[in-house]
């Protein structure tokens, strides 16, 4: 079996950092992927690349990502709002190794510092890779605080998952649109999993094969 069948979830530590600060998931999970990913990704590339086409690598990576988002949905599509922020989560950390491995099986370095900013305009959250870095440089200096936030012990979990949930949805409104409305099943959020992953893997497959 290939690693891109298997994705470990996102880490405790990573969900601390989101539920501590939920405006600030997308830089924190896009810093936790470039530290989870980018050297896989990179042996990865040179494992597999040898002999093959880099589109049809960056193609495979794409396809295997969008089946993983599905199956992600369909594990946890069906438990309403308590499973909606760890059901965004899981598919935005994804998305994300998506993206490096796609960078990576076309020739870019996955663990180069600005792959994470770059993950970030590719979701329109910022204009240019250079703004993205600056926004990455000023969280990563609050990481250490927000891991060691003390309030989420005493504080409502629900209601935090609710509030980052819909931040996230809000925030990501262009591959998430109407996700909250309602949450009803596996197979809406199967569905919606694999079409949101698939318009992102297009788009990065676009972006990392210019030159």
């Amino acid at each position: 079996m290939s690693q891109l069948d298997h994705l470990d979830r996102p880490p405790q530590s990573l969900w601390d950092r989101i539920l501590a600060e939920p405006d600030r998931a997308p830089e924190y999970i896009a810093l936790a992927a470039a530290e989870r990913f980018g050297p896989a990704a990179a042996e990865w590339a040179r494992a597999e690349g040898a002999g093959r086409k880099p589109e049809k690598l960056a193609k495979t990576a794409v396809r295997k990502h969008v089946r993983l988002a599905r199956l992600e949905g369909a594990a946890l599509g069906a438990g309403g709002i308590i499973t909606a922020a760890p059901d965004l989560v899981s598919l935005v950390w994804i998305q994300s190794r998506m993206v490096f491995y796609v960078a990576a099986a076309l020739g870019h370095d996955p663990r180069d510092p600005m792959r994470p900013a770059e993950l970030l305009v590719l979701y329109d959250l910022y204009e240019s890779r250079d703004d993205a870095r600056a926004a990455l440089d000023g969280v990563g200096k609050r990481l250490a605080q927000a891991a060691a936030e003390k309030a989420l012990r005493g504080s409502d979990r629900t209601a935090l998952h609710l509030r980052l949930a819909k931040y996230l949805a809000k925030r990501l409104s262009r591959h998430y649109a109407g996700r909250l409305i309602p949450l009803i099943g596996a197979p809406i959020a199967a569905v919606q999993n694999g079409g949101a992953t698939k318009a992102l893997g297009r788009t990065a497959l676009d972006y990392y094969a210019r030159p």
